[in-house]
């Protein structure tokens, strides 16, 4: 569902003095409900509301994770391996006795922090090359060539090849994500200009006399970037299973900074002598995944309606 473009008053007085001009009836915008109310009503749904609950108190958990904690993720604190509840260790101690509580907390915090830098910056620069392909047939051309080139490469092959250039680190896994969701960004939106400058109120809007960036600002853009929300939404869980996969693979936060990915690819060797160890870190990553995948659902069908 797109979003009718806002028609001033001196377009509209432009656009009846070429009527009168030419004797052509200039076809006004479509009328159509406005997305936003599609993406409330999408969140308003069951499926939606449980995304929302998820991702709120996974995320209030992760914001408060100084207060909730009773000692810092990276100091010991306890005996290794200690059973949840021991010690006054709600959930135990990992394998070198820091507090098992206290690093999934901030390991959410971490993962929180990590994914809302990366999409947004992908979604920036992948919206600033679609607009670049759509100025001409060489820059089409050039922009897709690009796009491939980063769909060519799988996303581990990616992060193992940029952690070799600059090491392991937050700026290195920000970098992976943000190239592996540029492509679709730029695409969804490269796919939407192409779409709508062709529509009738935007041939309506240059034959009236305004200017192709005006048209691009005022008509095109407006009704291009609806399906940018959705993609957003649908690229959040993706960037929870690449930096889960980095840390998992000692690619990723340099230890001992905790992620979730970090503190589940600890555990794995204790799985059948302390399960609980992993079964924390995992329901974290869980219900992360879950919820974005909710709420891109969600908005996706909201937008369908």
């Amino acid at each position: 569902m797109t979003r009718p473009p806002t028609r001033t008053t001196s377009e509209t007085q432009t656009e009846t003095q070429t009527e009168a001009t030419t004797g052509t009836a200039i076809p006004a915008a479509p009328a159509r409900p406005r997305a936003v109310n599609a993406y409330l009503a999408g969140l308003r749904s069951p499926r939606g509301l449980t995304g929302l609950i998820l991702i709120g108190v996974i995320g209030l958990l992760g914001l408060l994770a100084p207060l909730l904690a009773a000692s810092p993720p990276t100091a010991p604190s306890g005996q290794a391996l200690l059973d949840p509840g021991t010690g006054g260790h709600l959930l135990g101690t990992d394998d070198v006795g820091r507090d098992l509580l206290s690093r999934v907390l901030h390991g959410i915090r971490n993962d929180l922090a990590i994914i809302l830098v990366a999409v947004p910056a992908a979604a920036v620069a992948g919206s600033l090359l679609a607009l670049l392909a759509t100025a001409s047939r060489i820059a089409d051309v050039v922009v897709q060539r690009v796009f491939d080139l980063l769909l060519a490469f799988p996303g581990l092959i990616l992060a193992l090849a940029i952690t070799a250039i600059m090491g392991p680190g937050f700026v290195p896994v920000i970098i992976v994500i943000a190239l592996a969701e540029i492509p679709g960004f730029g695409r969804v939106l490269r796919g939407g200009v192409l779409v709508q400058r062709e529509r009738e109120y935007a041939v309506a809007a240059r034959v009236g006399g305004a200017s192709r960036v005006r048209v691009l600002a005022r008509h095109v853009l407006p009704n291009a970037v609806d399906p940018l929300v959705v993609q957003f939404a649908v690229s959040l869980p993706i960037a929870v299973f690449i930096e889960g996969a980095m840390s998992f693979l000692g690619v990723g936060v340099r230890p001992p900074e905790p992620t979730l990915g970090s503190v589940l690819s600890q555990a794995m060797p204790y799985l059948s002598s302390h399960p609980t160890f992993a079964a924390a870190p995992l329901i974290a990553v869980t219900g992360l995944v879950l919820g974005f995948t909710l709420i891109a659902e969600a908005l996706n069908k909201g937008v369908r309606r």
